[in-house]
């Protein structure tokens, strides 16, 4: 048997080293959609436009105004009117919220009383009129607490596995289940469908190979392939976004080449149903960009999804493989804490390669 196969994957290797258009798939594409998706998916919210009506014009608020102006989120601009003009500020999309201090801000400032001032948010967008929120909480509290008020009580918050808040690395680990899946499920669905395409299968079929010879022969080159790009979209992670790798590095490259061999095993069972590479790669495309962006965890948390998404998402692969790798690559878990998602990869990719190979030999015998 492995000697039928090497021919096979020979042929794969020769191909592969031919085509153009292959070689842009199995390098380029995986670090250009790193370079682009890890600056553009970024949920920190930056450069808030606030519009400030300062009627109390005094040094206790010009300290209030300057506390924004000194915040990295917010981009302050004074407003020079009345709070009639709120609205337009809002429709013109010149502004993402306002801050009204009011005539006796300084005058109650100085007494027991609470002092109050107004924040108008624009809600259009509720995830980011949250994030305005909350910054804005944290710029009054950092003001009260520099002039010495009181607080009605103290919260200390220690913040874990990523303390800088930064959005690259939750997303950065979550491309790469995004990357490798778009890129493998792609390299093989067109595999079989381009010996249809160009008519060579006729040669297989005269050949003494099995059916399970050729989809193996044809897996391994692109399980080689697709674990050289995860490696490379892992050191893009490491050295440019400097996303840590705190857990056991061998553990994540054996995830990480389960996962593969899983997303190869989807691609493949495309490729033996479709009759063209141009079908083959948009079933790819749908398959494993949709599923893995909205239906993994990799943005929208599972468990804020209706009870029948839940559902759906147990059979998309992604699911098992973000926990993995984000577990492994921000809070160093062990092969007991991520035993169980490795062992339903498994699953999946023994049982879509024995559908792909049932699938071909029924497509053989027609």
């Amino acid at each position: 048997m492995p000697s039928r196969i090497v021919p096979i994957i020979r042929k794969e290797f020769i191909h592969i080293r031919r085509d153009f258009r292959t070689l842009v798939i199995i390098f380029a594409m995986p670090v250009t959609m790193l370079m682009i998706y890890g600056y553009v998916i970024n949920m920190e919210i930056q450069n808030i436009d606030l519009a400030i009506i300062d009627y109390s014009k005094t040094p206790a608020s010009f300290d209030l105004i300057e506390a924004y102006e000194g915040s990295e989120f917010f981009t302050v601009w004074h407003l020079e009117g009345s709070a009639a003009e709120v609205e337009d500020l809002f429709s013109m999309r010149r502004a993402k919220a306002v801050l009204i201090i009011p005539h006796d801000f300084a005058q109650t400032l100085s007494r027991p009383a609470a002092t109050k001032v107004q924040l108008l948010v624009d809600a259009s967008d509720s995830n980011t009129a949250q994030g305005v929120r909350n910054y804005t909480g944290a710029v009054l509290q950092s003001f009260n607490e520099n002039r010495g008020l009181q607080l009605p009580f103290a919260v200390q918050t220690s913040i874990r596995y990523n303390p800088a808040l930064k959005s690259s690395y939750f997303f950065v680990p979550g491309l790469v289940a995004l990357i490798l899946m778009m890129i493998s499920a792609l390299l093989t669905s067109v595999t079989i469908a381009r010996e249809k395409e160009t008519g060579t299968l006729e040669q297989i079929l005269v050949s003494p190979v099995r059916p399970l010879e050729i989809i193996v022969g044809k897996v391994v080159p692109y399980i080689f392939l697709a674990f050289l790009d995860g490696i490379l979209i892992l050191l893009v992670a490491r050295f440019w976004f400097n996303v840590p790798i705190v857990g056991d590095l061998w553990l994540i490259l054996g995830a990480m080449l389960l996962f593969v061999f899983v997303a190869l095993a989807i691609g493949l069972l495309i490729s033996t149903a479709a009759r063209s590479q141009q079908v083959a790669m948009m079933a790819a495309l749908i398959s494993s960009l949709l599923p893995t962006v909205m239906l993994s965890g990799f943005i929208f948390p599972i468990a804020s999804m209706p009870k029948i998404l839940q559902y759906v998402t147990t059979i998309v692969p992604a699911r098992y493989f973000l926990p993995v790798i984000r577990g492994v690559m921000l809070k160093g878990n062990t092969l007991d804490e991520i035993g169980w998602f490795l062992l339903v990869l498994a699953g999946m990719g023994v049982f879509l390669l024995i559908v792909s190979a049932r699938k071909f030999k029924m497509t053989l015998e027609s």
